[in-house]
């Protein structure tokens, strides 16, 4: 049997556990449910096994026969704060948290990977490291699980990681796709305070109004963006929070937002980081007012190795065929932290179609096919397979 033949005997396993990850959904760095679905799928394989022990991880080594590259794959487990509306007979349990981003697919892949390699150790070129992370969602889990050892936990530092992305919708269904250099943003955060004096509504020009001068800056940054940033090198700034005061009649002390940066190279980002600052404290300033300004550095962008993307290409082609595989066009504005395995070790992070519809993934109507659970762990396992024997050059 095929590698993708023995994938697909387990592929109603792949769907139970997919679908019991999805029914009771954790966020954060601590998935006890969820680790403890991980260990019991694993059970009885003969895998080096260590937990972490600041946060819910597994890393599982199956060891090689013989010495060869050492290879990691990962998968991301943790779910958002989105409350379910796909009316699915499996849909979340939990009030307020969804798989809407697929990491449950992803951790089922990586568990059926786990199996089909187990079952061809003899064949294997050199160990494999399983890597499944919580805390991708922001909680910068891959750090983590770095700063815990996951790369060393076979004894050497990998040569090779691969990781795999379901897409509900900006990926046609049952494609791979990947890019060699820049895949992903890199991910920042801007928080400002502006601080005034309250006062009462009606009498303004007895107070330090904090909410115009918000506005004033979250307007400004938009137009920074447009005329400070290279049209082929972009920045995309977006504010998703914004609070200011209690009632229609009172000015309040203080305004404040945030906002995510996304830029797709270093030049960019110190660019907007910059500029950024300037522009809140100096706004705030010419009105009388303060601005506190934090800037948040966040993931870094996720860079392919190009020989390491072109290994993944020729893989998905001979598995299951070239019309399988399309070129990645351009970056992702989305951020990842699988971007810090890849600082260190040459890789890639790799896209898979799996959408059922129309919503994107984040939403609460996203769904995702399960038909794609073998394609994604053949691919795994195909990847630690053939690693040995070189990438092209």
């Amino acid at each position: 049997m095929s590698v993708h033949e023995d994938a697909t005997a387990i592929h109603d396993d792949m769907i139970r556990l997919r679908r019991r990850l999805h029914a009771e959904p954790e966020i954060g760095l601590d998935l006890p449910r969820t680790q403890d679905s991980v260990l019991t799928a694993l059970d009885g394989l003969p895998l080096e096994v260590s937990l972490g022990e600041r946060l819910s991880s597994v890393t599982a080594v199956l060891r090689a026969n013989r010495p060869g590259p050492v290879v990691l794959l990962r998968a991301d487990m943790d779910a958002l704060p989105v409350q379910e509306r796909t009316g699915l007979d499996y849909a979340s349990r939990v009030e307020g948290v969804m798989h809407a981003c697929g990491h449950d697919l992803h951790t089922a892949m990586l568990v059926g990977a786990a199996h089909v390699l187990a079952a061809r150790r003899d064949a294997l070129p050199g160990d494999v490291i399983f890597m499944f992370q919580p805390g991708e969602e922001g909680w910068d889990g891959s750090a983590a699980m770095i700063a815990e050892g996951v790369l060393d936990a076979a004894g050497q530092r990998p040569d090779a990681a691969y990781a795999l992305h379901v897409f509900a919708s900006a990926v046609p269904q049952g494609v791979f796709t990947a890019r060699p250099g820049t895949t992903m943003a890199a991910s920042d955060g801007l928080e400002v305070t502006v601080v005034g004096s309250g006062g009462h509504g009606a009498r303004p020009h007895r107070a330090h109004d904090p909410i115009p001068v918000v506005c004033e800056i979250v307007t400004a940054l938009q137009t920074l963006v447009t005329r400070q940033s290279d049209i082929f090198d972009p920045v995309v700034l977006t504010v998703g929070s914004l609070h200011a005061g209690t009632r229609r009649n009172v000015i309040p002390d203080t305004a404040r937002f945030e906002a995510t940066l996304r830029t797709f190279s270093a030049p960019a980002k110190a660019r907007i980081k910059d500029a950024a600052i300037i522009l809140a404290e100096s706004i705030a300033r010419a009105h009388g007012l303060r601005a506190e300004v934090t800037y948040v550095d966040g993931y870094p962008m996720t860079v392919n190795d190009p020989q390491e993307t072109a290994f993944v290409a020729g893989t998905v082609g001979e598995v299951l065929g070239e019309h399988r595989f399309h070129p990645l066009a351009a970056p992702l504005p989305g951020g990842e932290d699988f971007s810090r395995v890849l600082q260190r070790i040459p890789g890639a992070f790799v896209l898979l179609g799996a959408g059922v519809g129309t919503a994107d993934n984040h939403s609460p109507l996203a769904e995702f096919d399960d038909s794609v659970l073998p394609d994604g762990a053949a691919v795994l396992a195909e990847l630690a397979l053939r690693r040995g024997r070189g990438v092209p050059a």
